[in-house]
């Protein structure tokens, strides 16, 4: 962050104001968490009121049970799953490291050969972490497939990839759509190379989950994560999708719920949330998408005709075909540090995200935007703006009266540990 806008000591950060933009919040951070719906919101409350452990016998825990079975189908029926198939987990992380890790020790198990882990140089740092983890403490082998410049994957390269050892391949994992700069990969035909070459196929649908339709029964598609607080169920809930058939050594031991495979006391609560919220989502889906995908329109229509020399990242998707997140707009700003453009909007009433992490106080590039083949400098403009079920039009034209100054200001604060001028 540039000194200009970096508090010293303890002090809470002080938040720019800009002169004469009305403070009001505009939530444009919907791919970090989206608001609770209030069906959700209600559920959650209900069933904390009347309590209960679903694995106990009595009726209070039998209740509880209910609870928990309902939202699981529910979940499975907005993933075209069978119930049985629906673990469920304490969000998308946990899902991701349950099939990342149980299906490598399964299959190294099954054959010690089986090290290669492919897997896309933009995933999420719960699987990417994962996978290094893996390779750090269990002697996996890392294979980072590249992305071209909108963030995509191309087949022909996974094709390669697979067909040089088969065998030695523990999984695929390549995420449905990315959480920064909106790209949607080519799932259906992953799933079939690796269903071609009896390879596990494992995917993060954490940001496509009631943004796109998604399909748990993909032909070759073995695992699939969700969380429920990004469709706007609560936070600390979330779901791993297995078929019965599919192996995986479980990550943590305990009571033995969820299959064996994750252990431990349901939060019958946030499950209630989440079965609301999915079910909810995946009804309106089809209009919602619809219509913010003409609120990204316009949103990035106005950013570069304020900034024109600002970078829509990821792909372009002008007739809608479903390559990009309908909600996201993920730009580049020469000149600008991403946190400087971040407080400023924070500022001015409006949330958004630069994507990249901010380790110990010093700014740093977004490895996806690295991957996409973008220098550090220019990756640590970036800012994204996502919009969700309860962004307006209001909210954009907020964002593009407030733009000039912000983006003024941070071009003069520049890029921090750069030279002046």
């Amino acid at each position: 962050m540039p000194a200009s806008l970096r508090t010293p000591g303890r002090r809470p950060v002080r938040r720019p104001r800009l002169e004469g933009v009305p403070h009001r919040p505009v939530y444009l951070d919907h791919a970090a968490t989206a608001p609770l719906r209030p069906s959700a919101l209600a559920a959650v409350t209900e069933q904390l009121a009347r309590g209960g452990n679903p694995s106990s016998l009595h009726r209070a825990g039998r209740s509880a049970r209910t609870v928990v079975e309902q939202a699981r189908d529910d979940v499975a029926a907005a993933l075209g799953a069978d119930p049985v198939e629906v673990i469920f987990t304490s969000g998308g992380t946990e899902a991701d490291n349950l099939a990342v890790q149980g299906l490598y020790r399964h299959r190294r198990e099954a054959d010690p050969r089986r090290r290669r882990i492919l897997v896309s140089s933009v995933e999420h740092a719960a699987v990417a972490e994962t996978v290094e983890w893996l390779a750090e403490h269990e002697g996996a082998e890392p294979v980072h497939l590249p992305v071209d410049a909108a963030g995509r994957v191309d087949p022909e390269t996974v094709r390669a990839e697979l067909a040089r050892d088969p065998g030695a391949v523990a999984l695929l994992s390549v995420m449905w759509a990315n959480n920064e700069v909106g790209t949607v990969q080519p799932v259906a035909e992953l799933a079939a190379l690796a269903e071609e070459f009896g390879v596990p196929f494992h995917c993060d649908a954490v940001q496509a989950f009631g943004s796109l339709p998604v399909d748990a029964h993909l032909p070759g598609l073995t695992t699939l994560a969700v969380s429920a607080h990004k469709l706007g169920g609560p936070v600390g809930a979330g779901a791993l999708v297995a078929g019965r058939a599919v192996g995986l050594a479980p990550v943590q031991h305990g009571g033995g719920q969820e299959r064996r495979i994750r252990s431990g006391t349901l939060d019958a609560a946030a499950l209630a949330g989440f079965g609301v919220a999915a079910r909810e989502a995946v009804a309106e889906r089809a209009d919602e998408a619809e219509r913010l995908a003409t609120l990204r329109d316009r949103l990035v229509a106005g950013v570069r005709r304020i900034v024109p020399e600002a970078v829509l990242r990821g792909p372009e998707d002008p007739d809608r075909t479903g390559a990009r997140l309908p909600g996201n707009a993920h730009f580049t700003f020469p000149g600008c540090e991403g946190d400087s453009l971040l407080f400023l909007l924070d500022g001015a009433g409006i949330a958004s995200s630069t994507g990249s992490a901010c380790h110990a106080g010093v700014p740093r590039a977004s490895s996806v935007l690295l991957a996409m083949g973008l220098d550090e400098a220019t990756a640590r403009g970036a800012q994204r703006f996502s919009l969700g079920r309860t962004s307006t039009e209001a909210d954009v034209d907020a964002l593009l009266d407030a733009l000039p100054e912000v983006h003024a200001r941070a071009r003069r604060a520049g890029l921090s540990g750069a030279p002046p001028g």
